[in-house]
């Protein structure tokens, strides 16, 4: 058996009988164990920085459910925090950020050192890499440039970021500096979250759907490339899982990047189809409704079952095709875990 963690065998293009599972915000509210930390640490920012707290909110679902990998307890919105605008997050409404960006802030924004700033989440994966077994692996993330630009453009989360692109059509101009700001900023920051321990580097670009093509390939596609790119020059043996939510069949432009090394599909998707149009080029991870998890029972099982049939002879890491939501029963969660460990 070899002492890689299986995750990495699988991101390196190794199949496996039984795929290595994690789950997207499988640390978070569902859990009794986190809510007892997050009342420990006060808001929602104050974990994020705690680097002790943080640690242990990561660790927490290894211990539960024994997972394959553990994903870095952090928020996609500290690099606008670093950059300098004030984050806070309303209960019931989700982030807030101020000022909204505008193209006089810009310069501030190159000058700011974001590693220097965000040195707690360093510590964090530091702590939690020392807490997880050599067979653990663990992933530093970030937001992509385009979806962390949508929050820091409206100052809050949008129902639909997609008309964002109004900015890009009127103000091209200033869209691309900022996306040109971001991507800087996030190379540093994953290199920086590699370097202290992280084994993987996932992007999120939870609001990339929706885009037409050119504005697509423009504030999302060609940044997630220059940033795997980056990373892959910088340190080669660090795996890039790229995560284009509500993308389509736009995903095989993602799973084009010659410098990532796996793409994580969303619920939305077919199954089959990434199976016939990004497996013969890259890891698939995910794709499981995390609805079902939340239902439980034959109906999450039947469809987790589709998809270890369909990539049971290619590299697959099974995971959901977006994240746990705090109405999630931990006992499903289990139960799925175990579903997907049974051998066939």
């Amino acid at each position: 058996m070899s002492d890689t963690p299986k995750l990495l065998r699988s991101l390196a293009g190794e199949p496996s009988a039984i795929p290595p599972i994690w789950l997207m915000r499988q640390a978070g509210r569902y859990l009794p164990e986190y809510r007892e930390v997050r009342a420990q640490a006060g808001s929602f920012l104050d974990l994020c920085y705690n680097p002790e707290l943080a640690s242990e909110v990561t660790l927490q679902p290894i211990r539960r459910y024994d997972l394959d990998a553990a994903i870095l307890f952090a928020d996609i919105l500290l690099i606008p925090h670093a950059l300098g605008q004030k984050l806070w997050f309303a209960e019931g409404h989700g982030p807030r950020l101020e000022p909204v960006v505008t193209p006089e802030t810009l310069k501030s924004f190159r000058d700011r050192d974001v590693v220097d700033i965000l040195a707690p989440v360093f510590e964090t994966v530091r702590l939690t890499r020392a807490g997880l077994s050599p067979d653990k692996a663990l992933i530093g993330f970030a937001g992509a440039p385009w979806t962390v630009a949508t929050y820091m453009l409206a100052g809050r989360s949008l129902k639909d970021p997609s008309s964002l692109r109004e900015h890009y059509y009127k103000a091209g101009s200033f869209i691309t500096e900022l996306i040109d700001i971001l991507t800087d900023k996030t190379i540093d920051y994953l290199i920086a979250q590699i370097d202290a321990g992280a084994d993987a580097v996932q992007l999120f670009d939870s609001w990339a759907g929706g885009l037409p093509w050119p504005v697509l390939d423009a504030v999302s596609v060609r940044p997630l490339e220059r940033i795997a790119r980056s990373i892959k020059t910088a340190r080669p043996n660090a795996p890039v899982i790229l995560f284009p939510k509500g993308v389509g069949e736009k995903a095989g432009e993602y799973a084009a990047v010659k410098h990532c090394d796996a793409i994580g599909i969303d619920y939305a998707m077919d199954p089959s189809w990434a199976r016939s149009n990004i497996s013969p080029l890259k890891t698939v991870q995910g794709g499981l409704d995390p609805m079902l998890v939340v239902a439980g029972g034959r109906a999450m099982e039947r469809e987790a079952e589709t998809y270890l049939k369909l990539f049971h002879d290619v590299p697959y890491i099974f995971n959901l095709g977006h994240g746990l939501t705090p109405d999630t029963p931990p006992a499903h969660v289990a139960a799925l875990i175990e579903f997907i460990r049974q051998d066939r």
